[in-house]
Order: C-alpha cells, then sequence, then structure tokens
C-alpha cells in the first residue's frame, strides 16, 4: 500500500509501505474512504517535537471494514465505520466513566494517512454506520473523529449551558468546532477569537456572535469588555500554546470553567492565579468515543455540517502539499483522497 512517512521538519513523503496485517485477535483492517492532515501533526511538520526515526502519520480516519480479528464481533467486513485517534475497548473502568481516551489498553493511532489501516481495540472503537454512508456525508463523520469530536469535549470540559456566554480561543478546526458544539449546547452567546476573515466567516455560519479579533492582554480586554467586565462562563481553549492558554484563564468569570483540548507546548499555570481566580479548569485528549454515536446521527441527519472546515481537497499521494498549505493557513484543514 502507499502511505506518507515523515522524515523530519517539512519533508513528509508519500511511500511504498507494508500492507497492515491482524497482529491480534482484537484487530481490524480498514480501506481508508477519506482521511486528512490535522492541526497537532504540524507540530512534527514544524520540529517543534521530535520525530525520531521515519514513520508514518495521520490519525483521522473513516473507512471499509475489510477484516477483523477473531474477537471483533461489533463490525464486519464490508461495513463503514468511524473510530477515534484514540483506541478503547470500551469495558474497562475509565471507558465505563466515559473517558476511553484514557482506556487502560489505549494505543493511539499513527498511521492513517495510508490507503490501509490496522485499528486496535476494533471491538470498542468502530462504530458502524447503519448503512454506507454517502460520499458528501464522508468529511463531515472525517470531522467527528478527531476535531468534532475534541471540539464536543472542549464545550463539554468546559461547561457549556443554554443560555451562557461561550469563548472560543483558537480559529483552527477544531476551534471551529468548538463553535458547532457550543452552538448544539445551547449557548447564547459565542465569541470566536480570530484574525482570519474566512474563519470568521465559518466561525459566524457556525453560530458565533461575536468575532475578538485582538490577542493577548489586549484580547482579554476586549472579551472583559464584551461581557460587562466579568469575563465567559465557559472558555474552550483549542490551541496549546501558552499564550492560548493564558487568554483563556484571563477570559472566564470567576466561578467559569475552562476547556483545554489544545495538546499543550510549553503551558505553565500559576497555582496561586489559578487559586485566587475561582476558574476551573478540565481538559485532556478528547474522549472521542464516547460521543461518536451522537455525532454520527448529528452529521448523518444534517443537523450539523462539520466537513466545512475541509477548505482543501487532494489526493493522498499530495500529502506534502496538505501539510504545506495549513502550515502556511493557506487551508484550514486538509482533505486526503486515496
Amino acid at each position: 500500500m502507499r502511505g506518507a512517512v515523515i522524515h523530519g521538519p517539512g519533508d513528509v513523503r508519500f511511500e511504498t509501505l507494508d500492507d497492515p496485517k491482524i497482529l491480534h485477535p482484537t484487530d481490524a483492517i480498514i480501506r481508508t474512504a477519506v482521511t486528512c492532515v490535522c492541526g497537532s501533526d504540524l507540530w512534527s511538520w514544524r520540529g517543534l517535537e521530535p520525530i525520531g526515526d521515519p514513520h508514518p502519520m495521520g490519525h483521522e480516519y473513516v473507512g471499509f471494514v475489510e477484516e477483523v480479528g477473531s474477537e471483533v464481533t461489533s463490525v464486519k467486513p464490508g461495513q463503514f465505520v468511524v473510530g477515534s485517534f484514540a483506541t478503547s475497548d470500551n469495558t474497562c473502568a475509565n471507558c465505563r466513566n466515559g473517558f476511553q481516551s484514557n482506556c487502560l489498553h489505549r494505543e493511539f493511532m499513527s498511521t492513517c494517512q495510508a490507503d490501509y489501516v490496522r485499528i486496535p481495540n476494533a471491538q470498542g472503537t468502530l462504530v458502524a454506520t447503519d448503512e454506507v454512508a454517502g460520499e458528501e456525508f464522508w468529511p463531515g463523520l472525517l470531522a467527528v473523529s478527531d476535531v468534532m469530536g475534541t471540539g464536543w469535549w472542549a464545550a463539554d470540559a468546559a461547561e457549556v449551558k443554554p443560555g451562557s456566554t461561550a469563548v472560543v480561543v483558537g480559529d483552527g478546526a477544531v476551534g471551529l468546532s468548538a463553535v458547532i458544539a457550543a452552538k448544539e449546547m445551547g449557548a447564547e452567546r459565542i465569541i470566536a477569537m480570530s484574525r482570519h476573515e474566512p474563519r470568521q466567516n465559518l466561525a459566524r455560519e457556525f453560530g458565533a456572535t461575536d468575532i475578538v479579533t485582538e490577542r493577548g492582554d489586549e484580547g482579554i480586554a476586549r472579551i472583559k469588555d464584551l461581557t460587562g467586565g466579568i469575563g465567559a462562563d465557559s472558555v474552550l481553549e483549542c490551541v496549546g500554546t501558552a499564550e492560548a492558554m493564558r487568554q483563556a484563564l484571563h477570559s472566564a468569570r470567576p466561578g467559569g470553567t475552562v476547556g483545554f483540548v489544545g495538546v499543550p507546548h510549553e503551558v505553565a499555570v500559576d497555582g496561586q492565579e489559578l487559586f485566587f481566580s475561582h476558574v476551573g479548569l478540565r481538559g485532556g485528549p478528547a474522549p472521542v468515543r464516547r460521543y461518536l454515536p451522537d455525532l454520527i446521527d448529528r452529521v448523518l441527519t444534517g443537523r450539523i455540517n462539520p466537513g466545512k472546515v475541509f477548505d482543501l481537497t487532494l489526493p493522498l499521494d499530495q500529502v506534502a502539499e496538505g501539510y504545506k498549505a495549513m502550515d502556511e493557513r493557506r487551508a484550514i484543514k486538509a482533505l486526503l483522497t486515496p
């Protein structure tokens, strides 16, 4: 088969790889329908995370089941399935508590920008649609496998409630998906922090009521101006930088909650500052599996369309261009078709 391999910063190549095989009775093999480049992939692309030896890339996927291990009974060959970037047995204590991304048998997906993918813990990870979804739904279902699930977790962790005010820090695919989530959870006012007009327009389409272009102290001051000097009930931090976290914490009102879902890079929280702020803080890798059945239904019924975050479509063999376009902010998110 063929797939993306990262060799170093700015160096992703499309290469011939060994076909995946069933290694454990809990595995499945899927044929990729569509996959994509994630904003978190750019940390390695930019040299901000160690790469080590060349290795495959990608953790978002939807596709057709080709083969299953002997212990997999929840899906069968031919079915169209959606999974999560973090695999889970969906039966351990952490899974039963709703944190499948902290499953005791968790494995993170990392080979999905390819023609075929082995899915560990397939029994608990994969969710099949009732019938093969039409291709028009594939981008939305692909978004559900990570960015939409992560945006939903941001809103859930930040305790967005009907009638509340929510601030979304970050205008990437996760941030834009978080706007959808805040709207679906009933937020009356959704303030999107963005300096890029196409992303601002999409945020408004998804439900944002206000746009804040300022960052840092100016951005915090603008949020306070818009909320009567108090701050927001919920803040959804969807970036992972120190600046974004600081902006999020200072944009929340006393008693408000920050949901942080951007993978942290050089983020440090001052304990004294947090203590006296009365701001709640919750985050981590999104338990996407918890939300999959609901989000799949919302996509297939047309209630939400997170697939709109894909504003560039490329054949899989042009995966390197997808990385470049996202790195240069020429694209929000690149969809890859085998």
